[in-house]
């Protein structure tokens, strides 16, 4: 089976060519972004992976069909960059990837602790030789209420690992979970808002979670609340995050992952002038600690999500194969 890679990292490479061996399948690998100027790429392609830094609309879609491509993977959990309709309507089937949800969990901790902690400010001082503790007394963990928002298998891993700290822990999600019930007591979302010190958001990106932070939510809150988002940028609107900064809402700020960070998280832009004008204002409070979409960022993580494109476009065809030779045989 023949695959182009798009948006390969140097950090994949080496998962790509172990990979494409093992399943017998040729990947030819490029850095680009997929776009209307680089779809020459799929030239006798039956199938592409890519990481989701571009946006995969119909119009491109329909253009990689017109040139025999049959399936889609995105090495990312997420697919909300890929018009999965406009894929349906086409016949291209497209998955998934999947990855412990260890490296998220561990790295939402970290957030929360820095953010309890004064880190930022703290670092800042540091560099310039001022020692001082004034404005930086923290908050303990234990002594706080942590609200979960999505129970899937990181907010699972965060409730786990942040029990030991010994906080009282809420959750909510559309779906629960009877394993959560051992770390945590579900609630309606507006309790949880009304009752947490520390929201933290784990949710996928749905219509019905899209600015799920937003002005009317941030008020349901305790003055002075911590917001960690190291699932996805859109599930709180950043002009929300930004007023309730100003005015005191929100006390501290822990995020991974921004609104519209799609072409500039992950690439060097030194040189350049940040075009998202609400990621350079916000990331300038001294209480918003910003970090570029890294917590999924570990070795097990990597390898995993290239593995999860190779082998999920392998067993894409290898399944339509087979259901065309069972259709043949009626």
């Amino acid at each position: 089976m023949k695959i182009c890679a798009y948006e390969v990292r140097e950090d994949e490479k080496k998962s790509f060519v172990e990979i494409s061996k093992q399943c017998h399948a040729d990947v030819t690998m490029h850095s680009d972004v997929p776009t209307m100027d680089n779809v020459d790429y799929v030239d006798g392609c039956l199938g592409i992976t890519i990481l989701g830094q571009g946006k995969i609309d119909k119009e491109l879609l329909q253009i990689w069909s017109e040139k025999g491509v049959k399936y889609v993977s995105t090495r990312t959990i997420g697919y909300n960059h890929i018009d999965l309709d406009a894929a349906e309507e086409l016949g291209i089937k497209v998955c998934n990837a999947n990855y412990p949800p260890s490296g998220v969990a561990e790295y939402t901790v970290m957030m929360i602790l820095m953010c309890l902690r004064h880190y930022k400010q703290a670092l800042w001082r540091g560099q310039v030789n001022d020692f001082s503790l004034n404005g930086l007394e923290g908050r303990e963990l234990g002594d706080l209420t942590v609200g979960i928002m999505g129970t899937g298998r990181i907010g699972q891993t965060v409730m786990k690992l942040i029990k030991g700290f010994g906080c009282q822990i809420l959750a909510y999600d559309p779906y629960p979970n009877e394993l959560v019930k051992e770390y945590a007591e579900y609630v309606e979302m507006d309790e949880l808002y009304a009752r947490s010190d520390v929201i933290s958001l784990h949710m996928p990106l749905l219509d019905s979670t899209y600015h799920l932070i937003n002005e009317d939510s941030l008020n349901k809150m305790k003055d002075g609340v911590v917001i960690v988002n190291c699932a996805r940028g859109e599930l709180a609107d950043i002009d929300a995050l930004i007023k309730g900064i100003e005015r005191g809402k929100i006390g501290a700020l822990g995020v991974d992952v921004i609104e519209s960070e799609e072409g500039m998280v992950h690439q060097d832009q030194r040189l350049d002038i940040l075009s998202n004008r609400h990621m350079a204002y916000l990331r300038q409070f001294r209480n918003v600690v910003m970090t570029q979409h890294m917590a999924f960022y570990t070795d097990t993580a990597v390898h995993s999500m290239v593995k999860c494109g190779v082998e999920g476009l392998v067993e894409m065809d290898r399944v339509g194969t087979y259901q065309t030779e069972l259709k043949g045989r009626k």
